[in-house]
């Protein structure tokens, strides 16, 4: 105010210059001096606690991984809330539809992590990643009804390699073939299986039945032969083989029977790897390998919303005479998004570009929360490494370093922020 005496201006300025000082300034120089000296606590160890940042393997990991944050996470997040923006200006229901992306950032961190933590479950009876994943799997690619099951004590079938299983000696038309296994739980048989049945003789086919040789009760039914109660293997693929080639395939019904033309006579039956290949349990996505792009795809399901609402408002100030003079002009949609509604929505791009990157370098509580303790290493952070540092492997001098080093990472995104405002307020 014009007039105003200094010390009048310094009084008013002077609890906010405490508080700064205190929270901001006071750890910055703290942070910096601990972070010359010993991890005991005493002693001047110099670059040493800098030196251990870019030659410990968890840390150069954590390093790695920081630099995959910022370059991914944030250009996703804008991308997504850009094309979020653009496409729900022509829906009715766009409002609708902003309000229902952006209601992840009503969410914390912590409760998205439990959430995502839940989703990446690796049982896709838990996880609805895997459970999503396993059911286009299995619209593709059967899985087997019969992982675990073998030829019984009376089964004339033996291994052929490669989990496969065929009969020792060739069938012959007219005689009953019994193909007795065991070992598939009562609950995982298919839903179609029902009483096993002894196939029938018939002279112009070779016939069988491959069933569950077993019944509750101990000293209860007889191996090798079909007893009340016992299941048939519904669904079975059968090959008939002759001179190491398939001559007839069958498929057992919901009581294990199945049956072969004469072609199959003097062949051998074989039960085909497939029929016992173990069910497909979906992806590991926190294992080592996919662990930073599973916990990035949950932050982007969080920020997207927010990119999304900025990006939005700078759509809304955007003059429209200039898009539709395009139109008129020729330009097809993708001319007219490419050359003039990205170009004049940099600036809004820009500020959440930033926004999000100097919010990634801080990024802890997903990684620290979603990642097991088997794959933390491999997902970790240069946040979650200070945490860790500081508190888990009691070394403050290299958690101090580690803080001096995220500060040195946000300065330069820090600068170029202040530049492209101050550019702005010159126009």
């Amino acid at each position: 105010m014009t007039g105003t005496r200094k010390w009048v201006a310094v009084a008013f300025l002077f609890p906010a210059l405490v508080l700064l000082g205190a929270l901001v300034v006071y750890p910055i120089v703290y942070s910096l001096v601990r972070s010359f000296g010993a991890n005991s606590g005493g002693g001047f160890v110099g670059f040493d606690n800098y030196k251990e940042l870019f030659t410990d393997h968890t840390i150069l990991t954590a390093i790695k991984n920081t630099a995959i944050w910022v370059v991914v996470a944030p250009a996703v997040a804008t991308v997504l809330g850009l094309i979020f923006a653009v496409l729900t200006e022509r829906v009715r229901w766009g409002t609708a539809f902003k309000l229902i992306v952006f209601m992840p950032m009503a969410i914390s961190m912590l409760a998205a992590g439990i959430i995502f933590r839940l989703v990446y479950e690796a049982e896709p009876d838990r996880g609805v990643a895997n459970a999503v994943w396993v059911g286009i799997h299995d619209t593709f690619a059967e899985s087997s009804a019969f992982p675990k099951a073998h030829p019984g004590a009376q089964s004339p079938l033996k291994p052929a390699g490669g989990g496969a299983f065929v009969t020792k000696d060739p069938v012959k038309a007219g005689t009953p073939v019994a193909l007795a296994m065991v070992g598939v739980a009562p609950e995982d048989l298919p839903d179609g299986a029902g009483a096993a049945r002894q196939a029938s003789a018939d002279p112009g086919k070779v016939t069988g039945t491959a069933w569950q040789d077993f019944t509750r009760g101990k000293g209860v039914g007889t191996r090798g032969g079909v007893d009340a109660g016992e299941v048939g293997y519904a669904g079975m693929k059968i090959e008939a083989v002759k001179g190491g080639k398939v001559v007839e395939t069958a498929k057992a019904g919901g009581d294990g029977t199945f049956s072969f033309s004469d072609k199959a006579d003097g062949a051998l039956l074989r039960l085909p790897a497939a029929n016992f290949r173990e069910p497909y349990a979906g992806v590991d996505w926190l294992g080592p390998t996919l662990v930073t792009p599973a916990i990035i795809a949950s932050y982007v399901w969080m920020w997207a919303g927010f990119a999304m609402v900025l990006i939005a408002a700078g759509l809304a100030g955007m003059p429209r005479e200039l898009l539709e003079a395009a139109r008129v002009d020729g330009a097809n949609e993708w001319q007219v998004f490419r050359r003039i509604t990205v170009p004049m929505l940099a600036p809004v791009l820009a500020v959440v570009l930033v926004t999000l990157m100097i919010n990634v370098l801080k990024i802890f509580d997903l990684v620290f929360i979603i990642a097991p303790g088997s794959s933390q290493d491999d997902a970790n952070v240069l946040a979650l490494q200070l945490y860790r540092s500081a508190f888990g492997e009691d070394k403050p001098g290299v958690a101090s370093a580690i803080s001096i080093l995220l500060l040195l990472l946000v300065i330069p995104v820090m600068w170029f922020n202040v530049r492209r405002i101050r550019r702005e307020a010159r126009r």
